[in-house]
């Protein structure tokens, strides 16, 4: 019974605990949580690149192709794949490769190329998989001949140990099977850029300890077999559930979430491998953490936070505070004239909203919100003109600002997401009207005039619930008019708002997403204002708990 536990190549990067709940026949009717909006797109933008790029190859190339189609049944995917493994076609397309019964595997690959008297499998993937640079092995689109590769000297791989993983789950269902091409172990990548094949000698010894990629591909999956089949056969479990960054897109989170806090776990304030620690160090619970003396010894090294901060962190969390000041003094920078900015982007498609919230000294601009907005579905040439506008509006409330002899601030929260679309945006759409240069993206960016309040909040408050604005900007006393109110809600209302499944475009979706980036560059007025005075008074200082 045991051995009937098939997985596939997602497992040897997946939580363990999430592979124990995947195969556990006790946990069939448990409630999950919703699928991950960002998730099901990035998922759904990735079949349309490789549907591109198969359709492209097999234009191309030239030899036999054997094209599965992916709708059909499993068993009958698997019998096209297996028989035209056994007529030595010359490329597979979307193939699902015979069951490693005993090994415990299953699944396929995108590109089956036949080379040297076997086959050797080949990735097409929607993320890039060169730097600038030299030395990796690639062929030039459409050849995908491994035989073929040379040494690049205009790329360098980028990591992506995820790819490798899956190519050597590929490999060893060939291998399996009787196909893999004897005497070398290659497996190939195509990446989002669609121009060349960078190839992988998964035996080399490429990984951390002079590990190869196949190696570190058995170890994981013999661990990820055996916690599934302990799973299965309801066993003693192999993995016990741990908070950590992965769980926040998970759809076991609610069941594991119930289970931590059950146990007042210590990975519910300490994450990752200082939970782990603290647990071996027989620091199980917040309680337990809660009750050290931070000025004692530390009975670990710490990766991810201090001792001092964790302890913090375990009271905070005790007290149900959702922050603490990790200072006695809170500062936020201020100016005469404030603007509060909020991007609205669609995964990797671009960003279709620059929200802002003008407040401050009167420079003959109405203040208050507006929006600059394109509804042309992304990816679109009319995002330059939106983006366009919203730069054209900020240089000269900057103009003005500086024309008063007044002080200029913009403000927003993680400025990693504003600062890559105000990148990609100049880099995109450069010459055309109204479009800064990317040095005078730099110059506004590295400017004490833009200010990242995610930053000021990590710098001085202790956060045991997270950082999140969501999370942070209630605590101010701020509310969102939405009660679904969310990034990942946003990419569902704008799908609606686009038709961008085949409906009529939703005008109360539009709606929708305008008042809930409103809500979001307000939500950063009150927490900056909130930080400038009353966060002295209504939050507790860590050195009080």
């Amino acid at each position: 019974m045991a051995a009937e536990v098939l997985l596939d190549a997602g497992v040897v990067t997946r939580c363990r605990r999430r592979v124990h709940l995947d195969h556990d026949p006790t946990m069939r009717d448990a409630p999950l949580a919703p699928p991950d909006p960002a998730a099901e797109q990035r998922i759904a933008d990735a079949r349309e690149h490789r549907a591109r790029v198969a359709e492209w190859l097999q234009a191309e190339t030239h030899g036999s192709w054997a094209v599965i189609p992916a709708g059909l049944p499993a068993a009958e995917r698997e019998r096209l794949t297996r028989a035209a493994l056994k007529e030595e076609v010359a490329y597979i397309w979307n193939g699902l490769l015979p069951v490693d019964v005993a090994g415990g595997r299953r699944g396929g690959v995108q590109l089956l190329v036949r080379a040297s008297g076997g086959y050797v499998p080949v990735l097409v993937v929607r993320h890039r998989i060169t730097d600038p640079g030299e030395g990796a092995r690639t062929t030039v689109l459409p050849d995908v001949d491994p035989d073929r590769a040379g040494v690049d000297e205009k790329r360098k791989v980028r990591s992506h140990p995820r790819d490798q993983l899956r190519l050597a789950h590929a490999r060893r269902l060939l291998e399996a099977a009787g196909y893999a091409e004897p005497g070398r172990s290659l497996g190939g990548v195509v990446g989002l850029d669609a121009d060349v094949v960078v190839w992988h000698d998964l035996s080399a010894p490429t990984w951390p300890g002079g590990r190869s990629a196949l190696q570190e591909y058995d170890d994981r999956f013999a661990d990820r077999l055996a916690v599934a089949r302990a799973a299965a056969t309801r066993a003693e479990a192999l993995a016990k559930p741990s908070r950590i960054l992965e769980c926040k897109r998970c759809p076991w989170w609610p069941v594991c979430e119930a289970e931590l806090v059950r146990e007042r776990d210590v990975s519910l304030v300490v994450r990752g491998e200082d939970a782990v620690e603290l647990r071996n160090a027989g620091v199980s619970t917040v309680d337990k953490l809660a009750a050290l003396d931070p000025g004692a010894e530390s009975p670990i090294q710490w990766t991810g936070t201090t001792f001092v901060d964790a302890v913090a962190l375990a009271r905070a969390w005790l007290a149900d505070l959702t922050v603490v000041r990790r200072v006695e003094t809170v500062c936020v920078p201020r100016a005469d004239v404030e603007v509060d900015i909020d991007m609205e982007s669609f995964g990797d498609s671009g960003a279709y909203l620059w929200g802002c919230l003008l407040s401050g000294a009167d420079i003959g601009i109405e203040p208050g919100y507006r929006a600059f907005v394109t509804w042309d579905p992304l990816p679109t040439d009319d995002e330059a003109r939106s983006f366009a506008r919203f730069w054209a509006w900020l240089s000269e409330v900057r103009a003005r600002t500086e024309a008063a002899g007044l002080t200029f601030r913009a403000y927003c929260y993680n400025a990693l997401a504003e600062n890559r679309w105000l990148y990609a945006s100049a880099d995109r759409f450069a010459g055309m009207d109204g479009i800064p240069t990317r040095q005078q993206v730099r110059r506004f960016v590295e400017s004490d005039e833009w200010v990242d309040l995610f930053r000021s909040v990590s710098d001085q408050f202790l956060c045991s619930r997270g950082k999140g604005l969501k999370v942070v900007a209630p605590v101010a006393g701020f509310s969102w008019r939405d009660p679904e109110a969310s990034g990942e809600a946003s990419m569902r209302w704008y799908r609606d708002a686009v038709g961008m499944d085949g409906g009529a475009p939703d005008p109360a979706q539009r709606e929708r997403l305008l008042r809930y980036n409103e809500d979001d560059v307000r939500a950063t007025y009150a927490l900056r204002v909130w930080m400038s005075d009353e966060a002295m008074h209504a939050v507790p200082f860590m050195g009080e708990l």
